[in-house]
């Protein structure tokens, strides 16, 4: 991610723009600290996106119907001194 200073943003914002758009986000800083990141529509619309529920990501898990060899272990607990 490249990072333009707050100056440099505003006096080139068109370039800025394009590079959003080409390259990914960009970072702007103000006094040296990163402060805020431009990002293309198309991105935005990505972070915006539904995310499923846990529920239905199993679901559509390639490993569903898999059978699992759950066991209980029967064997005694050990006894350790405190």
């Amino acid at each position: 991610m490249q990072q333009w200073q707050l100056q440099e943003a505003k006096s080139r914002l068109s370039e800025l723009i394009k590079r959003a758009c080409t390259q990914g986000p960009q970072e702007i800083t103000v006094r040296g600290k990163p402060t805020v990141v431009i990002l293309s529509l198309k991105d935005f619309e990505l972070l915006k996106e539904p995310k499923p529920s846990l529920a239905a990501f199993l679901q559509a898990s390639p490993l569903k119907g898999v059978a699992l060899n759950l066991e209980h272990d029967a064997s005694l607990t050990r006894e350790i001194e405190l």
